[in-house]
């Protein structure tokens, strides 16, 4: 990992309801689609002791595209609701954005619902499935329900305080495993990625989800990941899914972690199991010759301009396109290229070079 000094590009796209939602590109490889935790915040998340790890690692054979949801990071916080149909809509949003006609996607935690549902109505989208740590439904009787009510009085009292007493609850039942400083930055984020308001409407509208009839209309190529000693989602919903879905295989890791650490024993297991996973996708990922065959016309034109020398107004000056739609041109080619970060405009023609 040193010496590395990998990028990610923030973008930001409307939902059909005109929710603002942040999405952040890269790596290199076959695009990744990465729908995390309900916490989440693209720049905080970038450089943390709990995600740097894995979205580096992620970064190394796919191009990773991953977003903050409605309510949370830095995307808008002022949303209506966080239903189901709306965040669906969020994750289609980050998709026609960043130019991805079809790609695999993991989904993870509370986020898995919204994959599944994806995955089921949208085949020729999603080539693979990744379900992280996640669920179809939750289980609800006298004590999860009332095991729930004390969770949100809990964000009600403790979310926005400036101590993070309150707070290291959910940190000790998302990673019992962390070191202090993994375990601080998890108190931080919570505090960060959303307001108290929203945190208590978000679980609200995720208590109701259920996606359970969707598994069996899942027909894409399906890993399921889930750590035995899980305190968030029990393992018996990770057993679910794989039963469920009828291409799917269930990885169990030896971990009491909702969110895998980089410095347990688990941690190889969990990155190569994906890695494997993708590889097929990776196989079949447009050689050079191929992607630049994937490229329409008017991208072609933009790309040898971009060989010769000329930044964005000049493309535009000479194709008579306005710079926003070059800019627009130039994300979809580095998208089909499997191109990301600054270094992607060199890339791109070193490929037109190479062909």
């Amino acid at each position: 990992m040193s010496g590395r000094t990998p990028l990610q590009e923030v973008r930001f796209c409307r939902s059909a309801d005109g929710t603002k939602i942040a999405y952040a590109v890269h790596g290199a490889g076959p695009p990744l689609l990465l729908n995390t935790c309900w916490l989440s915040h693209l720049e905080f998340d970038w450089e943390s002791p709990v995600w740097r790890r894995f979205l580096l690692d992620l970064g190394e054979f796919a191009t990773v595209v991953r977003y903050d949801e409605r309510g949370f990071g830095m995307s808008d916080w002022d949303v209506d609701g966080f239903e189901l149909d709306a965040r669906i809509a969020d994750l289609e949003a980050v998709l026609d954005s960043a130019a991805i006609d079809r790609c695999a996607m993991l989904g993870m935690s509370q986020g898995g619902p919204v994959a599944i549902a994806y995955a089921a109505r949208r085949r020729d989208r999603i080539s693979r499935l990744i379900l992280y740590g996640t669920y179809a439904a939750i289980h609800h009787d006298a004590e999860t329900d009332e095991l729930e009510r004390t969770l949100q009085q809990l964000i009600k009292v403790g979310w926005a305080r400036p101590d993070s007493t309150f707070r290291r609850v959910f940190t000790q039942l998302m990673i019992p495993g962390a070191s202090e400083l993994q375990a601080c930055w998890l108190d931080d984020l919570q505090a960060r990625a959303t307001s108290t308001g929203n945190a208590i409407r978000a679980r609200t509208a995720r208590g109701v989800v259920d996606v359970s009839a969707l598994l069996s209309e899942i027909d894409q190529p399906t890993l399921v990941i889930h750590a035995r000693g899980d305190r968030i989602n029990p393992f018996s919903e990770g057993r679910k899914l794989a039963a469920g879905i009828r291409n799917a295989r269930l990885v169990t890791l030896d971990s009491d972690n909702h969110i895998t650490l980089a410095d347990e024993a688990a941690w190889p297991v969990f990155v190569e199991q994906i890695r494997s996973f993708l590889g097929a996708d990776a196989i079949v990922a447009p050689s050079t010759p191929a992607a630049l065959r994937s490229l329409s016309a008017r991208e072609l034109d933009v790309l040898r301009l971009v060989g010769r020398g000329l930044d964005n107004a000049a493309i535009g000056k000479e194709l008579s396109l306005s710079v926003r739609t070059v800019e627009r041109h130039l994300s979809t080619i580095y998208t089909k290229l499997g191109l990301a970060g600054r270094s992607a405009r060199a890339g791109a023609v070193a490929r037109l070079l190479s062909s």
